[in-house]
């Protein structure tokens, strides 16, 4: 049984899963390079709360939360069923590792989630578990998280952060949104670079410190919660272990559609690369 390589994803906007671009095709096509998963944990920045939280639910329903995009993607629905044991043994994990959890119900799936799972496996038919991240947690939190998780890779659990590797929605809506705009900001690409950069060295102290480290950290993140997952997915491929840009766009000038796969340096380099040019 091959290793599920934890990935982490770029989803932009809810319309992702409507709009003709190069990053809605790459996670199209993604699928099709990995191994089929018995389920999948999806960390999504969407999900929010003081401390991790699981969702037990075996059948999670819809959650629509954003305003003012296309009528249609208020009629979607992805009817994966969740996996309840699945979930009660990552939070026995999670607190094996230290780290107290919740387990939650009635919490349907963010379109965090949704959107991007919609475009890797449509059919809906992976069962998926949701897993909270801490906005007011740092990085090695999140990082400790994904750690804890790390034996889900050979037990044949997808493990995929969802969030943004920039996200400044001030700057990336204020042409509007049905405008997708031109080639990645300077300093939005200077912050996407490096990031890659220190993911492909295996830099993790590095990566922790980002705030201080990182080109343009705050203009790119004036708040954390959308690049936590990525500290998740980490975590989750083990110790030593790099994370390979797998493809790369822009949407807006300011979103970074970025998205990685972490393992080994001979693991990582199965998955097919679409990278585009962002500058």
């Amino acid at each position: 049984m091959a290793r599920q390589l934890p990935l982490f994803i770029s989803h932009g906007a809810p319309d992702l899963v409507l709009r003709d671009t190069p990053a809605r095709d790459h996670l199209k096509a993604l699928a099709e390079s990995l191994p089929r998963p018995r389920a999948i944990v999806s960390v999504s920045a969407h999900f929010e709360t003081r401390r991790p939280a699981v969702v037990v639910d075996d059948a999670p329903g819809m959650i629509y939360d954003f305003g003012g995009f296309d009528a249609r993607l208020y009629e979607m629905v992805y009817p994966a069923p969740g996996d309840p044991a699945l979930a009660s043994d990552i939070a026995g994990r999670l607190a094996a590792a230290g780290l107290p959890v919740d387990q939650v119900r009635d919490r349907g799936y963010d379109h965090g989630t949704w959107v991007p799972l919609k475009l890797l496996f449509p059919d809906a038919d992976v069962p998926v578990v949701q897993l909270s991240v801490q906005p007011y947690e740092d990085p090695a939190h999140h990082l400790a998280m994904g750690r804890a998780l790390a034996p889900l890779a050979d037990e044949d659990v997808l493990v995929v952060g969802t969030g943004a590797l920039t996200h400044n929605l001030r700057e990336a809506f204020r042409h509007g949104r049905d405008d997708l705009g031109g080639p990645a900001h300077d300093w939005v690409k200077g912050f996407a670079d490096w990031f890659a950069d220190r993911l492909a060295a295996g830099a993790v102290d590095d990566l922790l410190d980002y705030r201080e480290k990182a080109p343009f950290a705050l203009q790119n993140h004036p708040t954390d919660e959308h690049l936590l997952p990525i500290f998740v997915a980490l975590g989750a491929a083990g110790p030593d272990v790099i994370g390979r840009r797998i493809h790369s766009s822009a949407q807006y000038g300011a979103l970074a559609m970025d998205c990685f796969a972490f393992g080994t340096a001979a693991e990582t380099a199965g998955i097919s690369t679409e990278v585009e040019s962002i500058c």
